[in-house]
C-alpha cells in the first residue's frame, strides 16, 4: 500500500483521537515521507499515520516505552492513551508526546544527548536489523540499473565500490550496540530540557560511530571514545547510502536528483582524498 497522504492521515489520526477522548480542531503536517506525522490540537499530541503493512510501527512503540524508562532523551509514546497500533482505514496510527522545540542544540549538548541516548539503547532489548541492512538496500538500487535509470556507468560504479567496501568494514567492527540508526540534525529537537530525538523508525545494531556519522562534524569532537578511523569510513559510507536514495527512480524528495548529482560529487573528491 502506498504512503498515505496528508488528507488521509488526517482523517484518520482525527477518527482514532476521537474515539480514545482526545480533542482534535486542528491539525498540523509535520513531516510528509512513508508515513505522516501530525500535530494534533487542542489535545497537543503527535500522530504517525503509516500503511497498514508497516512492520516498524509496533516496534517503534516498544523502542520509545523503553527508552522513556531508561531515561534517555526521546519523545516516546504519549501516556494519555495505550501504547499501541491503531488500525484504522488501511493505516497504522500511533500516538507520541509532542515537544516544543526551541533553538537548535549546541554541538556539545548534542553529543552529550546521544550519549545519554546510546546508553539508553544498551538498556533496550528489541529485534532490530544490523546497519549493514541499510547498505545492502542501496546496494540493490546501484545494481539494478532499472531501479536507477538516470545514474551514469561512472557513477553506478563509484557507488557500488564505496558500498561494498565500506559495508565490510562497518560489519568487522569490533564494538556494536543498538543505535538510532539516522540522529541527523532533523531528528533532534532543542527544546527547553534539552534535545530530544525523535523518529525510531531507522534504530538498528552497529559501532556508534555509524550514528555520529549522520550529526555534524563538529558534535564527533564532543562525543567520548570513537574510533576516528571507523568514523571517517561510516560517513563516507553514509554519504554513499544517502547519494544512492537519491538517484531511485522512486524517491520524492524535493529537488532530490540536483542532491544527488551534488553528494556524488563530493563522494567522487572524498574517495579520491582517502587511503586504500
Amino acid at each position: 500500500m502506498p504512503p498515505p497522504t496528508p488528507r488521509d492521515a488526517s482523517a484518520a489520526a482525527r477518527a482514532v483521537a476521537s474515539s480514545l477522548g482526545l480533542a482534535v480542531e486542528e491539525v498540523l503536517v509535520l513531516q510528509h515521507s512513508n508515513a505522516v506525522t501530525l500535530r494534533l490540537l487542542p489535545c497537543d499530541v503527535v500522530a504517525r499515520v503509516a500503511p497498514a503493512a508497516d512492520p516498524s510501527a509496533a516496534t517503534q512503540l516498544e523502542l520509545g516505552r523503553q527508552l522513556v524508562a531508561a531515561g534517555a532523551p526521546v519523545a516516546g509514546p504519549d501516556p494519555r492513551v495505550e501504547p499501541r497500533v491503531h488500525p484504522r482505514d488501511g493505516f497504522a496510527v500511533t500516538f507520541w508526546t509532542y515537544h516544543d522545540p526551541t533553538a537548535a542544540a549546541s554541538p556539545a549538548a548534542y553529543a552529550e544527548a546521544l550519549a545519554r541516548l546510546h546508553a539508553g539503547l544498551r538498556q533496550v532489548d528489541v529485534p532490530t536489523p544490523h546497519a549493514t541492512d541499510r547498505v545492502d538496500e542501496a546496494l540493490a538500487l546501484v545494481t539494478v540499473p532499472d531501479r536507477t535509470p538516470a545514474l551514469d556507468p561512472p557513477g553506478r560504479r563509484l557507488l557500488e565500490q564505496t558500498l561494498r567496501g565500506l559495508r565490510r568494514r562497518v560489519a568487522g567492527a569490533p564494538r556494536e550496540q543498538l543505535l538510532h540508526g539516522e540522529p541527523h540534525p532533523g531528528n533532534v529537537l532543542g527544546t527547553a530540557d534539552g534535545p530530544v530525538f525523535i523518529d525510531l523508525e531507522t534504530c538498528c545494531r552497529g559501532p556508534v560511530e555509524f550514528d555520529l556519522a549522520h550529526a555534524p562534524d563538529e558534535v564527533a569532537e564532543h562525543y567520548p571514545g570513537l574510533d576516528p578511523d571507523l568514523l571517517r569510513d561510516c560517513r563516507t559510507l553514509v554519504l554513499a547510502m544517502i547519494t544512492t536514495w537519491r538517484w531511485d527512480a522512486a524517491d520524492q524528495l524535493p529537488d532530490g536528483r540536483r542532491l544527488g548529482t551534488e553528494w556524488l560529487q563530493q563522494l567522487r573528491l572524498l574517495t579520491a582524498r582517502q587511503p586504500g
